[in-house]
């Protein structure tokens, strides 16, 4: 049943599900399994594989759900061949919850103490509408000393409590008034104090259609409220939503009897049971959704930035500004070791432009610096402004950096234990330098959450969201692949298969014995057995190894097969990566003959020929390099019409967010990315790290807002 839905929302035959469930099962992660396991899976890609993960874990609670609630149900002897039928066949838990609710066990209600009072049976003459005989007088019959019933309005009064508590457990009732509520009702948003200035006042007196709201005015709507600006509500079709109750209850023609007191009732059972129970269902419902395509943004958005290309072998110059504590710096090689650090004062309130020349061109010449790198926070502008001034007449280059999470990895005991010998303000220029030079490497030592590519990630599920960008670094890591001898814990700490204890263990392991040599040698790292070596080794490089396949994508279980296909064409392994293998000898193969020949899948053979002919290929070579400024520019330059390149450094619902070098990035609104064409998310266009051209629309200098356009 469970593979039979997979197939069906993935759009997957039935046999690359019950595969991928079957390599799930045996502990494979999704990364080996997306690269090592296509001929299994059909080549489902990383990211389909993760859905399906997903998907898999949700359906499976869900089985163990309904297997809980029909052993419930069936212990109370309530049990029947229609409900065990209609439990099996729900698709979601609300549904489920819906079917389950009328046999819940139930703390003390209204209408619980009603039954107490053997007003059930009263209830139940009310809701069938067959008696001849006022209820008042029928009323009379439940007058009790014992029950402390003597009124003949309080008895009807509790009847009525368990006629609408029936109504609201009745699923059928709640799933047509969710979805009536859903379609046409509206969010009514109200401010609490509309004398109170906050960022919140476009929503003071608004009001959308629930279908209708856009995912960042959801979650914007729902921290006004949690920070007591705003109270919001849901306008449900109320007129049409009783029409429908009291025709699917009160029967036709109308008991005369029942008639009106069914009425009050059912408005009772909606106002008061099941309206505030749909409204709390439909926003944590568009809570969830907006969460979830939140998530993906920022995790689209994260993922292109950890793919950034990296600016390999240049010596590069870190620079974290401030103003009262100083511009921290740091020099560092091509390979990303300390070779320098310093503090300047060029800023205020002391001003020591001079001296820090000095000392900048000093570092410059003392080790050949390329590249500066500057932070683009507090004092980056005016950074900026004296950089560019010192590297005039050299062939020094600079760029602005996104230095978010830079402070909260300076302080982390990650990097006391990396950098112990500096100070905080010194680590983070180091790790402004060498985001620079790889910036997957450095990235995955600051949580995703710090890296300043989303939205209201703080408003959102926390769980979800870490779960989410920890599977994007997973993906970019074990696509780029690692470097076992550099790699850092928290590099390793992201390889398919390996714990944060293993990554420890890989390290002291390299600390005690020297560099690894060959990827075997991973077998002798502590806890690191067969399983995981399996996992991970595919994705771990060695350079220094005599086997030039331990530098290679290719795995190891495939090195006998990757050596018999190059003996088959006269070479031998000595030759991956020289002169004497050129592209030319892989065309005009007849890939299905030599894998047959081979005993191996054909697409696995492609993959192996593939890493034959660029070995060791660093995927995010493909990538835009960031833009290398040397002077500057002021947000007073700006003028309308102007065209200038920038660099994409957020993308969002409603548009994108570009650094054309003026320390405030810009605006593309979604309708000014393309002509023409219907644009439903800016990602369909756009990635973070894009270089594009784009003309200024309007500059508010006073209020720092650029409006940009790419329809030039």
């Amino acid at each position: 049943m469970i593979a039979k839905i997979i197939s069906k929302e993935l759009n997957i035959k039935n046999w690359q599900t019950k595969a991928t469930i079957d390599l799930i099962d045996q502990g494979n992660t999704i990364p080996f399994i997306a690269r090592y396991r296509k001929e299994a899976t059909g080549l489902l890609d990383d990211e389909i594989l993760r859905k399906f993960d997903e998907r898999l874990t949700y359906l499976r609670n869900l089985q163990e759900r309904k297997s809980k609630i029909i052993e419930s149900i069936k212990k109370e002897g309530k049990l029947t061949d229609d409900l065990k039928i209609a439990i099996e066949e729900a698709e979601t838990l609300v549904i489920l919850e819906d079917i389950y609710r009328p046999y819940k066990p139930k703390k003390r209600t209204r209408a619980t103490i009603a039954k107490e009072k053997g007003l059930e049976s009263l209830a139940n003459i009310i809701l069938a509408q067959e008696t001849k005989i006022a209820i008042d007088e029928i009323a009379k019959d439940y007058i009790s000393e014992e029950h402390e019933l003597s009124n003949i309005s309080d008895i009807i009064s509790g009847a009525c409590d368990i006629i609408a508590e029936i109504i609201a457990d009745n699923p059928d009732f709640r799933k047509w008034i969710r979805n009536k509520t859903f379609k046409i009702g509206e969010i009514a948003i109200k401010a609490k104090d509309s004398e109170k200035s906050s960022e919140y006042e476009m929503y003071y007196d608004y009001a959308e259609s629930i279908a209708k709201m856009r995912t960042h005015r959801i979650l914007a709507i729902n921290r006004g409220e949690k920070e007591n600006f705003l109270k919001v509500k849901i306008n449900a079709p109320e007129d049409e939503i009783l029409d429908f109750l009291n025709h699917e209850i009160i029967i036709k023609p109308p008991n005369e009897f029942c008639r009106d007191i069914l009425e009050d009732t059912i408005k009772d059972s909606y106002k008061r049971l099941i309206a505030p129970a749909i409204e709390r269902e439909i926003r944590n419902y568009i809570t969830e959704n907006a969460e979830n395509k939140s998530i993906e943004v920022f995790s689209k958005n994260l993922e292109q930035l950890l793919m950034q290309g990296p600016i390999l072998n240049k010596i590069v110059l870190g620079w974290d500004p401030g103003f009262r504590t100083g511009c921290k710096i740091a020099v560092v090689d091509g390979i990303g070791k300390v070779l320098d650090t310093d503090v300047v004062f060029p800023t205020e309130p002391q001003n020591k432009v001079n001296e820090t020349k000095k000392k900048i061109l000093g570092l410059i010449k003392k080790h050949d610096v390329d590249i500066i790198a500057i932070g683009n926070g507090t004092a980056s502008r005016e950074s900026e402004q004296i950089v560019a001034d010192i590297i005039k007449g050299t062939a020094v280059q600079y760029v602005i950096v996104n230095e978010a999470g830079a402070s909260v990895y300076s302080a982390s005991k990650f990097a006391t234990e990396e950098f112990p010998d500096y100070d905080v303000g010194e680590r983070s220029a180091i790790s402004i330098a060498r985001r620079l030079q790889d910036p997957l490497a450095e990235l995955v030592k600051i949580d995703p959450k710090s890296i300043g590519v989303g939205q209201y990630q703080h408003d959102m599920n926390q769980n979800k969201l870490n779960e989410s960008l920890k599977n994007v670094v997973e993906k970019a890591v074990n696509n780029v692949g690692v470097d076992v001898n550099t790699a850092s814990i928290a590099l390793l700490n992201y390889v398919a298969g390996i714990s944060s204890a293993i990554a420890k263990n890989i390290v002291n392991y390299r600390e005690e014995n020297g560099i690894f040599i060959s990827r075997k040698e991973l077998l002798k790292v502590s806890k690191l057995g067969p399983k995981t070596y399996e996992q991970c080794a595919g994705f771990l490089k060695v350079f220094d190894s005599d086997n030039p396949l331990d530098f290679t994508t290719v795995h190891p279980e495939s090195y006998d097969i990757a050596k018999k296909f190059l003996n088959s064409l006269g070479y031998e392994l000595k030759d991956i990566g020289s002169k004497k293998i050129s592209s030319d000898i892989f065309k005009n193969l007849n890939f299905e003959k030599i894998a047959i020949d081979l005993a191996i899948g054909e697409i696995t053979l492609k993959d192996i020929v593939n890493e034959l002919k660029k070995p060791g290929r660093d995927p995010r070579e493909e990538m835009p390099q960031p833009i290398l400024r040397n002077d500057t520019l002021e947000i007073e330059d700006l003028e309308e019409g102007m065209i200038m390149e920038g660099t994409v450094r957020n993308v969002v619902d409603f548009g994108a967010f570009v650094d054309i070098g003026v320390h405030q990035d810009g605006l593309v609104h979604i309708s000014q990315i393309a002509e023409n064409q219907f644009i439903k998310h800016p990602l369909d266009f756009l990635s973070v790290g894009d270089i594009v051209d784009v003309k200024i629309l309007d500059v508010d200098v006073e209020k720092r807002r650029i409006q940009l356009t790419m329809i030039i």
